[in-house]
């Protein structure tokens, strides 16, 4: 078994408190209300939505319906900072446990914020992650947080 972690900073114009609220504090409700087409749903399966939470999401990507199940690590809302790991899902396949993902959202300077995210992917056996695989998925972010951004900004008093 082994980790590949890899590490990435994302330039958001939203103050990191407003996209911490959408995307980690209200995503069951905003994301598939705002990217309909992308996220079907985003469902508690079990807790309260903290830590040890179980979350069930499911959302298209390449035209396909994939689900995944989250586990709820860390919700701290002092530090905009969450971590969850996939425990779930068509995206695992044979060769991965689990992906980890840890996200801190940081004020930046010009009044918007960076996100700062670290994705360790175990793998059950020894095998190299592509860095093509690290690009798309990076991509696939980007397609939910452009149109978050996006409504977040025309809407300020959302």
């Amino acid at each position: 078994m082994g980790v590949i972690t890899y590490q990435s900073e994302d330039a958001s114009p939203v103050p990191a408190p407003r996209l911490f609220k959408a995307l980690v504090l209200e995503s069951d409700q905003f994301l598939p209300k705002i990217i309909p087409d992308v996220v079907k749903s985003i469902e508690l399966v079990e807790g309260n939505g903290g830590p040890g939470s179980i979350k069930k999401l499911t959302y298209v990507e390449d035209g396909k319906l994939i689900t995944v199940k989250h586990k709820i690590e860390e919700v701290d809302k002092v530090n905009l900072k969450t971590s969850y790991t996939v425990i779930e899902g068509d995206i695992l396949q044979d060769k991965v446990e689990k992906i980890s993902y840890e996200l801190t959202y940081v004020p930046s300077p010009n009044g918007g914020s960076v996100c700062k995210s670290v994705t360790k992917i175990y793998t059950k056996v020894d095998f190299e992650v592509p860095e093509e695989q690290f690009k798309a998925g990076k991509e696939r972010s980007r397609v939910i947080l452009k149109p978050v951004e996006d409504y977040l900004l025309a809407n300020p008093n959302a």
